[in-house]
């Protein structure tokens, strides 16, 4: 099956920002500074409800470079179910108590996780805190899981040539280090399910030269003076990723090289748990910091005041580091009938200096994207259309996800 869209135009989505422009603020006053790329996919359903696409851009080059920070995390979270499933062993799956060995002098091993039922560390756990507080310890040990290697070629595979993922989040390792992967077993009752040996990846990956700012603070806390150079990290372009969501939220609407090999139940899992809020599903949650729209940026901004309806559903994956902030979200009301697919990325940094950005995320960065979103779905929610999206997959309950 061939994907349904349309071929993909600029104007419409231009014109329409151009049109918000003093909503909009500063950073569409100086888009290249900012580096702003923004995708919008207008949805509409045939008399079958099969769904096709019309795709907008703004600002969106292969050319320009974004650290795509937590956003690697969406791929990470799929191919972690895709390879239990390709895997094909009895009492194999995302519920089996999962154990991580140490690697020495590269990571920690897990045998106890305080925020899983029991205690006891699962992908589907891992999964869920992936997208309830985008943790960074969660998706390393599916890093681990997958390994470096097979991560890469399977999306490759896919059609993704110019996707990147080199490394861990969050620890400061070398490349080479981050080429190893931690033994991990599958362990039921005393029972051992399945284990897997540490492995090392000899991929070899195309050569790049991505750098931004003027200085940044290393991993020891200390200012180098010189732009940071993100050519050993990891690279994620925002088609790629838009199309990445896209595939998830619509398996059926994409050819099947693009499609993960997932389960109806993998599926339901997994807009569960991206839809979800951690003060309905994380207990170990810190009510002062993890609000509602904690990882909602595109319409919400992750404000601790925002109040999401309960019509509202947004099925997203955000990331943010270095300067960078990025959102890949499917949103839709349930009530209103309303859909669409948006993803934007920027660079909020202005002093130059990487590594000290938290008040340009919170002050210009978030706030560019709840606006954006807010737009987006203001012209969507006035839009007629000829056939009403049945949204009833995506109605889903929080608990137990």
């Amino acid at each position: 099956m061939q994907t349904q869209h349309y071929p993909a135009t600029d104007n419409f989505l231009e014109a329409l920002l151009k049109s918000q422009y003093t909503k909009l603020g500063p950073i569409f006053a100086d888009p290249e500074k900012y580096r702003l790329q923004v995708i919008y996919t207008r949805i509409d359903r045939d008399a079958n409800q099969f769904p096709h696409f019309t795709d907008y851009h703004y600002g969106v080059s292969p050319d320009t470079y974004f650290y795509p920070a937590s956003t690697v995390k969406l791929p990470a979270a799929a191919l972690a179910l895709e390879k239990l499933n390709d895997l094909q062993i009895p009492l194999l799956h995302r519920e089996t108590p999962f154990f991580t060995a140490p690697l020495q002098g590269v990571n920690t091993g897990v045998q106890r996780d305080p925020t899983a039922p029991g205690g006891i560390p699962t992908i589907a756990n891992y999964i869920k805190k992936i997208f309830l507080i985008s943790d960074n310890d969660a998706y390393n040990r599916l890093y681990e899981w997958i390994g470096q290697q097979p991560f890469n070629t399977r999306l490759w595979e896919m059609g993704y040539k110019d996707i990147q993922v080199r490394h861990r989040v969050g620890l400061p390792l070398h490349e080479e280090a981050n080429r190893w992967t931690n033994p991990v077993s599958f362990r039921q009752d005393g029972d051992i399910i399945y284990q897997q040996d540490a492995r090392y990846s000899r991929l070899s990956f195309p050569q790049r030269a991505d750098w931004a700012g003027n200085a940044y603070y290393n991993h020891r806390d200390q200012l180098e003076m010189r732009p940071m150079d993100f050519s050993f990290r990891n690279r994620l372009p925002l088609t790629d990723l838009h199309n990445l969501l896209r595939s998830i939220i619509f398996p059926e609407a994409v050819t099947i090289s693009q499609r993960f090999r997932l389960t109806d139940s993998d599926y339901r899992f997994l807009y569960r748990c991206m839809s979800a809020y951690p003060t309905k599903e994380y207990k170990g949650y810190d009510p002062a910091l993890h609000c509602q729209a904690y990882t909602k940026f595109l319409l919400f901004g992750g404000n601790r005041s925002s109040k999401i309806p309960d019509t509202v559903r947004i099925f997203n994956k955000p990331g943010w580091a270095y300067g960078f902030l990025t959102d890949t979200a499917y949103i839709v009301n349930l009530a209103e009938k309303t859909e669409f697919l948006l993803s934007a990325s920027l660079f909020v940094n202005t002093s130059g200096i990487l590594g000290d950005d938290h008040q340009a995320f919170e002050e210009s960065g978030k706030p560019f994207l709840q606006t954006l979103g807010e737009i987006i779905y203001k012209a969507e929610s006035e839009r007629n259309r000829t056939v009403k999206p049945d949204l009833s997959r995506f109605n889903l309950s929080f608990d137990n996800a």
